[in-house]
């Protein structure tokens, strides 16, 4: 029996402190995974709160910046038959108004505002002032260089189209524009391609780099790029009257610069808003759109014959 007994008594004691190692143990653990559970809950708690605070400020910048970039976007439209420029200024809600269109169009309409036609891309919308403050700047100083550019080369000009010059003439002193070349649409022809409802000018049907020369002897008041007329010279003549000549694949001539009748000053071409290669002849009592008159007409009562 006592073998028994010491056989027996270990066994209660090593449950025992099997236990309490367990129970120890387990309160040890408890209290470092409880302490450890609070320290993380207060961070998790504490960073959700800050972040869902910073939510609102972030949508509001996104915000912002999106508004910003409609307002300063820019929009295309293109032109249609009837319209012109403060009534589209009008129906599109245009800042500025037709004005600000023809400022920000001007390359493309040319220098009449009147003179747009359909299909004529416009950007329409805010544009940067720091832009336009360059660009002024650029023109002015591109103004510059080529004032002085055109001064020194002015005279080799005139040499060079003097020599090219056809020397036939009239006994009045006037000539046809091109030579060989068919007339195509007339003056006044009605159509709402053109943004006055009719044709300005008649059109001589010649293909591209055929010589186009001074009806009259006079003073060029302009050869330049403008809008849809292209490549364009317009000329002052002794009686008052203007020619200009349009679509011009290549200009001979300068502003300033005096002509003889017959000398060349440009080539044929199919610049600006055309179908084809020609040339658009208009003669004009003002320098400037709108100012037309019959150009046959006109140059049959100085004695030129007109097919």
């Amino acid at each position: 029996m006592p073998a028994k007994g010491k056989h027996r008594r270990p066994k209660p004691q090593r449950f025992t402190r099997s236990i309490a190692v367990a129970g120890t143990g387990g309160a040890a653990l408890a209290l470092p995974l409880m302490g450890a559970t609070g320290a993380h809950a207060a961070t998790t708690t504490s960073a959700p709160e800050k972040a869902i605070q910073s939510v609102p400020a972030a949508e509001k910048a996104a915000t912002e910046k999106s508004t910003a970039a409609k307002s300063a976007r820019v929009t295309t439209y293109s032109v249609k038959s009837g319209d012109y420029l403060s009534k589209i200024a009008e129906e599109q809600d245009v800042t500025g108004g037709w004005k600000k269109i023809y400022q920000d169009n001007r390359e493309a309409i040319g220098g009449n505002p009147s003179l747009i036609h359909p299909g004529l891309k416009l950007s329409l919308g805010e544009k940067a002032a720091t832009s336009a403050t360059d660009t002024t700047k650029s023109s002015t100083s591109s103004g510059t260089s080529s004032s002085s550019s055109s001064s020194s080369s002015s005279s080799s000009k005139e040499s060079s189209a003097t020599q090219s010059a056809d020397t036939t003439s009239t006994s009045t002193g006037y000539g046809l524009p091109v030579t060989g070349g068919t007339i195509g649409t007339g003056y006044r022809v009605a159509g709402s391609m053109w943004s006055s409802g009719y044709h300005t000018g008649v059109d001589f049907v010649v293909p591209t780099g055929t010589t186009i020369k001074a009806v009259g002897a006079g003073t060029v008041v302009s050869a330049a790029y403008d809008g849809a007329y292209g490549n364009e010279v317009v000329i002052r003549h002794a009686d008052g009257e203007y020619s200009q000549y349009a679509h011009m694949s290549q200009l001979s001539v300068s502003a300033g610069q005096t002509v003889t009748e017959g000398q060349q000053i440009g080539l044929s071409g199919a610049t600006g808003n055309v179908t084809g290669p020609h040339l658009h002849f208009e003669i004009r009592t003002t320098p400037y759109y709108g100012s037309d008159v019959d150009p046959v007409a006109y140059l049959r009562s100085h004695g030129v014959t007109v097919g």
